[in-house]
């Protein structure tokens, strides 16, 4: 992402301390909800060990822990500091923060900083970045977060087991300078847990390979953990929800009858202008930051909707439509107080004449008993990298061949998706991951800096990822040929 997008800290931030340094980083008060509003649903936060106010510094445990996500419904599930999701941590543009991570599980594991552009030292990937945390062991994260937005950090091994048995948490980091203006601010994580008839944690491969095919989905829908929680708001006062799809294969359509999302922006912070709709869908691993304004009368309730979405074969067939949040309506006058003020970001398009192109097809072949995902018919295993050098701009062209959707992510870079004319969409939008519907094609453009490694590419829907459909961009100073050629129509 070029620099335009980043925030540097300046001076003049400190005039706004009092929301930010009065001994913690837990949000201002909030402005026009009843208080208490969101106490049913707030995530717990990670304590700041660091008294430097540029430095976030916390312990996270990675342990089995007995979680509660109704009541009377409660499983053994793997954790970090022993909820579900993890702790909210909260950085500001340009803070250094350092994660002192401990493995408490039966099983090796990292923690991968999804979305986030960091050194490929704290990218949290086995072999290409860094070694697995065995179980006993620890790591200690260490990175400057250049860019706001609300991102996530989850294992990057054996992703679908572990994401799938809770390990998952968010990361906001919030920039002074943003202008949006409202107080009543949450963080909403969306996901989905699997229990079995015996109380359990179903097993990673239930449904064999078909399974895989599909994607498995949990039984129990949350968010923030919960089963159904409750907000308790005022009728037409404007809230900002900054929402993850943390669920390992699950997309969400969500829907608030009669009411209006107002997006300001998604992966990488805001866009750059709003856009109003009733329906807002989201795949796994991409975020939203919306705005709310629901209105209705003192005691009546909205229910927070996931509508049918198809994302391929048996993802609307027999299913149910989950209802995520309920939202009760308090006493008391509605809010007459002005609208929102519009949201705006500059952001500067990357040029395409001249890029690298780059074709990736997705693909899902028959192996044996089973069936293997890969990229341009190639499982992860036997796949040749993609070669990028610092300072090229390349557009990928993502071909979807299969009859499942695939939410398409790429590790410590930001791109811009293109249109049908091959230029940056509007309204522009810094993403790490897209949506690339079944049988359909998607392309971005994204700009390569100095961070040389080995980055990863994947479907992030993980049994996918984990059936075979990954590869890697090995970022050099010497370009090689293995490039894959596109023409742009």
């Amino acid at each position: 992402m070029p620099s335009s997008c980043s925030f540097p800290r300046i001076a003049a931030a400190l005039a706004i301390g009092a929301l930010f340094l009065a001994g913690s980083r837990a949000q201002a008060a909030t402005g026009h909800q009843p208080e208490g509003w969101d106490s049913d649903v707030r995530l717990p936060e990670a304590v700041d060990h660091n008294p430097d106010p540029a430095i976030v510094e916390v312990h996270l445990d990675a342990r089995v822990a007995r979680v509660e996500i109704a009541p009377g419904l409660s499983v053994d599930a793997w954790t970090y500091d022993g909820g579900v999701p993890g702790p909210l941590i909260r950085a500001r543009v340009g803070d250094r923060v350092i994660v002192r991570f401990t493995n408490h599980l039966p099983q090796a594991t990292t923690v991968h900083w999804h979305g986030l552009r960091i050194p490929i030292q704290m990218d949290g990937v086995p072999e290409h970045s860094q070694a697995e945390v065995q179980p006993g062991g620890s790591f200690t994260y260490d990175f400057i977060v250049p860019d706001a937005g609300l991102f996530w950090y989850h294992p990057h091994m054996m992703s679908a087991a572990q994401v799938g048995f809770g390990l998952y948490g968010a990361i906001l980091v919030e920039d002074p300078a943003d202008a949006v203006g409202i107080e009543d601010e949450i963080v909403l994580v969306l996901s989905d847990i699997g229990i079995s008839e015996k109380g359990t944690l179903e097993s990673p491969d239930s449904g064999g390979p078909a399974g895989m095919v599909f994607g498995r989905e949990g039984t129990h829908v949350l968010v923030n953990g919960r089963l159904r929680p409750r907000l308790t708001v005022r009728s037409g006062a404007p809230q900002r929800w900054r929402i993850l799809n943390a669920a390992k294969s699950r997309y969400f359509q969500l829907f608030l009858d009669g009411q209006t999302f107002t997006k300001i922006g998604g992966d990488n912070g805001l866009q750059e202008y709003s856009q109003a709709s009733d329906r807002l869908i989201l795949a796994t691993g991409e975020r939203a930051d919306v705005v709310v304004a629901p209105q209705g009368a003192p005691g009546d309730e909205l229910v927070l909707m996931s509508l049918l979405y198809n994302r391929g074969y048996g993802s609307v067939e027999y299913r149910d439509q989950p209802q995520l949040v309920t939202l009760g309506f308090a006493d008391g006058p509605a809010y007459s107080g002005p609208p929102p003020s519009s949201v705006r970001r500059s952001i500067e398009p990357l040029p395409t004449e001249g890029a690298t192109k780059v074709d990736i097809e997705l693909t899902l072949a028959k192996k044996g008993d089973g069936f293997e995902y890969g990229i341009n018919g190639v499982a992860f295993a036997k796949n040749k990298p993609i070669r990028a050098t610092p300072g090229e701009t390349q557009i990928w062209t993502i071909v979807n061949q299969t009859k499942w959707s695939h939410p398409f992510h790429l590790h410590g870079f930001s791109f811009l998706v293109l249109d049908a004319a091959g230029q940056p969409a509007h309204p522009l939008a810094w993403k790490d991951t897209v949506d690339v519907p079944l049988e359909q094609t998607v392309r971005f453009v994204v700009r390569f800096d100095d961070r040389q490694g080995t980055w990863m590419y994947h479907c992030h829907i993980l049994d996918h990822a984990d059936g075979g459909m990954m590869g890697v961009v090995e970022l050099g100073t010497v370009r090689g040929a293995a490039h894959h050629h596109a023409e742009i129509p």
